[in-house]
């Protein structure tokens, strides 16, 4: 299995459309069908299902899907890499970031560093601790930013300056709006969003034996998608302070958890990771500035 095949595959996967997929490889289109049969031939399985204006994947070519894009990317930044040994100037680094406010962090060292070093090329993906340390894992990833403590076999890490405080975000007229923080028992029985991880590690820290009580109405990975639902009346968000507009006029309100409940914050990469120079010189500046 090559590659190039699996580009191939890709494009055909996202133009839903052999000629159109071909048009954008630059190659013929008996050519490309070629690849494709020959692909589901080594592999044993359709990937395809063949309809009169279109094609959509198939069960197995959607698990391929998901590989072929790892696979690609992985090696996308081997080949970068590899051309960057010799230029300690510039050269692209890979990111996985938590939602935090502390991102700011990260970004305002990446932009003094990029004044220094304007060859740097930096590309961001997001995802909850699940997502960002298996592309770290896979190689696919040079840096994660996490919102829980690391594991210190696998990973090396920095911990940023501060901590993210847990809130409560709900309409702005809501009568909890009134109050100043936001006890376990004000929310028994509400419909809560919170983040799977984020319900799963730290919210039973805060309520400890009335989790029980405590009622999921819907999980989400980014808190601006759950307060598109808040702001319609479905339930009440429970996430990291300043990540959703809370400010006068917003509609919606942003009130403490008490106790307080705070998640601190981390930049990892692998124990054993390998640098191109421009990451290492990056990985420097961010250890003097978080130190």
């Amino acid at each position: 299995m090559e590659i190039r095949t699996l580009r191939y595959f890709l494009a055909v996967a996202r133009e839903e459309n052999m000629t159109r997929a071909a048009e954008y490889l630059h190659v013929t289109q008996p050519t490309l069908s070629k690849q494709i049969q020959s692909l589901e031939d080594e592999l044993g399985k359709k990937l395809f299902t063949r309809h009169s204006f279109h094609i959509e994947l198939t069960e197995e070519g959607i698990l391929l899907r998901k590989r072929a894009e790892d696979l690609v990317s992985m090696a996308d930044k081997i080949m970068g890499e590899f051309t960057a040994l010799d230029d300690v100037t510039g050269g692209d680094v890979f990111f996985g970031l938590a939602e935090s406010y502390q991102i700011r962090y990260l970004a305002r060292e990446i932009k003094r560093f990029k004044e220094i070093y304007p060859g740097l090329r930096y590309h961001i993906s997001s995802g909850d601790t699940q997502q960002v340390t298996e592309k770290l894992d896979k190689g696919v990833l040079d840096f994660a930013v996490l919102a829980e403590e690391p594991d210190t076999a696998r990973y090396r890490y920095l911990t940023f300056p501060k901590a993210d405080v847990w809130g409560l975000v709900m309409p702005s007229d809501h009568p909890l709006a009134e109050k100043e923080s936001i006890l376990a028992e004000d929310v028994v029985g509400l419909p809560l969003f919170c983040s799977e991880q984020g319900w799963k590690r730290d919210i039973p820290r805060w309520c400890g034996e009335k989790m029980d009580e405590l009622h999921l109405e819907g999980s989400f990975r980014l808190s601006y998608n759950a307060s598109l639902f808040v702001r319609e009346g479905l339930g009440f968000l429970l996430t990291f302070d300043r990540l959703i507009d809370t400010s006068s006029g917003s509609g919606l309100a942003f009130r403490p958890l008490a106790p307080k409940l705070e998640t601190k914050i981390y930049l990892i990469w692998k124990k054993y990771q390998v640098f191109t120079p421009i990451a290492e010189r990056l990985l420097a500046k961010l250890r003097d500035r978080f130190a």
